[in-house]
């Protein structure tokens, strides 16, 4: 059997309240609102990556760290300090804990980690 077609359509995030989820992304990221209701809000990010933040009902924050977790890695360019000061402006906090110097763990508003990065794998 020949592989069909598949790729990445999208990621979908819970969380309590999707338009703020989805605005702090789209402040973050850039690009544009797709839409936006009381169950879910859609952004494509200038990178052209949709993101649905979903309504969960008794959302609960994931616990950080934890192996069970996945997570966006954010590519900080040249300035790692730079990029994280502007995530955290656009409404995240910074993780307690820390693992490596190489790059840094925040946590979106609905309690999501992300990492922000300088050491990005390129071809």
């Amino acid at each position: 059997m020949s592989r069909p077609h598949l790729d990445v359509a999208g990621i979908t995030i819970d969380c309590a309240d999707p338009a703020v989820l989805a605005r702090f992304y789209l402040a973050l990221l850039g690009g544009d609102l797709l839409w936006e209701n009381l169950d879910s809000t859609g952004i494509r990010t200038q990178a052209g990556m949709n993101i649905v933040a979903q309504r969960v009902a008794n959302y609960a924050p994931p616990l950080w760290p934890s192996a069970f977790i996945v997570h966006f890695d954010l590519n900080a360019g040249a300035d790692l300090d730079e990029s994280v000061s502007y995530a955290v402006e656009c409404g995240a906090t910074e993780a307690v804990e820390q693992p490596d110097p190489r790059w840094r763990v925040l946590l979106d508003p609905a309690g999501h980690p992300f990492c922000i990065t300088t050491e990005v794998y390129e071809e």
